[in-house]
C-alpha cells in the first residue's frame, strides 16, 4: 500500500494519496491547517507610546522614549517644536538629560578614586552628551488627563555602575506646563548625578531671526572650540541677554551661571515672537544654570527654534566636581521647571 505524501504551502496541508485509478491518479485533497506560525511583532515607534495631556485649551504629548515633550499647544499654538511620533527626536527635543546633562570630554572621568569611562555619542568633538537616558523607553506609572507619570531605573553599567531611578512627572494646570524628576539612588554607594531638560522653543509662525530672548542669568561661561567649558565671565555683549535681546544673526549654544531669581525662587527665560506672544520658561533653585542653543547648522533644527535648558550643572561636571550632585544611597533629588505662553 502506498503512503501518502504530505507537503506544507502557506497554511494548508496538502495530502496527496495515489488514486485507485489511472484517471484520478492526480488528484489531491486539501485540508486546513490548524496551527498557525507566531504572529510578528508591529515595528516599534521612535519615541515609544504616546501620552496626551489636556486642560482648558492646553494640550500635551509626552512620549515614552526619552520621556520627551513631544507637542505642547495652547489654543492651538506651538510652544515648542513638535515632532512626529514617527521620528527619532531631532537633536534631544524634549527629553530628559540624566544622569549628566551637555558634554562629557572624551567619556571619561574619576569618582571617588575610580576611574570610569561612558560610551563617547558626539564623535566630532569627542564627548559623551546629554547623559544615559534620552533616547531609552519610560514606563507611565500613573495617567490622567492632564498628569502622567514616566520611571526609568538606570542600570549599572562599567561606565556609571550605579542604579538610580527616575520618576518624571508633567502636569497642565491653569499656570501652564509643569515638569519635576525625582531621582533616587538605589545603590549602596554615592553616586554623581546631575540633570537637563531639552525643550526647543516655537517661534509660532515666525522666525527666530524676529525674536527677542531674555535670560536671567549674569555670568556667561567660556568655552572651547568642543564646547567645553575653560572659564566664566560677567556677561557682555551678545552674552549679556538680562533684557529682552533681539535674536537676529545672533547663534548661540552657550551656557549661563549665576541664575538670577525672582521673589518665588524661580529663574526665567523669555522668548517673544512676531506674534507679541512670549514664551516663558521658570526653574526653581536646584537649577544652578541655563543653556540656550539656536540650532544653527543642526539637522532638522538649523534656526527654526531656540532650546532653553534648564541644568543642574554645567559641561564637564563628572570631572570638574562643579554643582554635581553627589547623591548618596536612598537619597532622593527632586527637581521642577515649567512652561507658560502669555
Amino acid at each position: 500500500m502506498h503512503k501518502p505524501t504530505v507537503r506544507y504551502v502557506g497554511g494548508y496541508t496538502i495530502t496527496a494519496r495515489p488514486s485507485r485509478t489511472p484517471a484520478d491518479r492526480h488528484h489531491y485533497r486539501v485540508s486546513v491547517n490548524t496551527s498557525t506560525a507566531p504572529s510578528r511583532p508591529a515595528r516599534a515607534l521612535p519615541t515609544g507610546t504616546q501620552h496626551v495631556l489636556t486642560h482648558g485649551d492646553q494640550h500635551a504629548v509626552v512620549a515614552a522614549v526619552g520621556a520627551s515633550l513631544r507637542e505642547y499647544t495652547v489654543a492651538g499654538r506651538d510652544v515648542v517644536l513638535p515632532f512626529a511620533e514617527t521620528e527619532s527626536a531631532p537633536a534631544f527635543s524634549g527629553a530628559v538629560l540624566a544622569p549628566w546633562p551637555n558634554r562629557l570630554t572624551d567619556g571619561e572621568y574619576t569618582f571617588d578614586g575610580i576611574d570610569l569611562e561612558v560610551p563617547v555619542t558626539e564623535h566630532a568633538r569627542r564627548t559623551a552628551l546629554h547623559g544615559l537616558v534620552a533616547y531609552v523607553a519610560f514606563t507611565a506609572t500613573a495617567h490622567t488627563a492632564d498628569r502622567v507619570v514616566l520611571e526609568h531605573t538606570i542600570v549599572p553599567t562599567p561606565g556609571y555602575p550605579w542604579s538610580v531611578h527616575l520618576a518624571v512627572t508633567y502636569t497642565l494646570d491653569d499656570d501652564g506646563l509643569r515638569v519635576e524628576v525625582d531621582a533616587t539612588n538605589l545603590d549602596d554607594s554615592p553616586a554623581p548625578y546631575g540633570v537637563g531638560f531639552h525643550p526647543w522653543l516655537s517661534p509660532g509662525d515666525g522666525t527666530v531671526d524676529a525674536c527677542t530672548l531674555q535670560v536671567d542669568a549674569d555670568v556667561h561661561v567660556t568655552v572651547d572650540d568642543r564646547l567645553l567649558p575653560t572659564g566664566t565671565e560677567p556677561v557682555a555683549g551678545v552674552f549679556d541677554l538680562r533684557t529682552a535681546t533681539s535674536l537676529d544673526g545672533v547663534a548661540l549654544d552657550d551656557a549661563w551661571l549665576g541664575m538670577t531669581r525672582d521673589a518665588d525662587g524661580l529663574s526665567w527665560i523669555r522668548l517673544t515672537a512676531p506674534d507679541g506672544r512670549t514664551t516663558s520658561m521658570w526653574a526653581d533653585a536646584s537649577f544652578a544654570a541655563w543653556q540656550v542653543c539656536t540650532g544653527d547648522g543642526i539637522p532638522r533644527i538649523d534656526r527654526r527654534g531656540v532650546a532653553a535648558e534648564p541644568m543642574t550643572c554645567v559641561a564637564d561636571a563628572f570631572r570638574t566636581g562643579e554643582d554635581l550632585v553627589r547623591l548618596a544611597p536612598g537619597e532622593r533629588h527632586h527637581v521642577a521647571w515649567g512652561l507658560q505662553l502669555r
